[in-house]
């Protein structure tokens, strides 16, 4: 499997140092697309702050890519919902961890969560 990001150079805006506007990816054998993953513990209960959630959002993540026998580094598209627009840079950095920094294809959306206590949720799609 190849990955090419493209970032055209012209005809639409730069991206940042944390995303890129396309991936394309080539000659995958599996495509794996995983739901809205909360910052929950095998119980089922949130972390107490955003941190904690975030943190358990990609173990829980890397959980479900294991079980695919695949890593982080298969995510070929992520989405970030926040419940609130000041986790952006929390999240980023988040994400930029967890990924080694490398850059995906990614949109972060503010919205109205399930529950008062969920944060932050992240689905992602990943290529093998």
């Amino acid at each position: 499997m190849e990955m090419i990001a493209r970032n055209p150079a012209s005809g639409v805006y730069p991206t940042g140092p944390d995303y890129i506007h396309a991936l394309e990816v080539r000659h995958p054998s599996r495509l794996l697309f995983v739901s809205g993953t909360m910052g929950l513990d095998h119980e089922g209960m949130a972390a107490a702050d955003l941190e904690g959630q975030l943190e358990l959002i990609w173990s829980n993540l890397r959980a479900i890519l294991t079980s695919a026998d695949m890593t982080v580094d298969n995510i070929v598209r992520l989405t970030s919902y926040l419940s609130n627009g000041a986790f952006m840079e929390a999240n980023q950095d988040a994400r930029l961890r967890a990924l080694n920094g490398r850059a995906v294809p990614t949109t972060a959306i503010i919205v109205e969560t399930l529950r008062d206590d969920w944060l932050v949720e992240i689905e992602i799609i990943a290529a093998g």
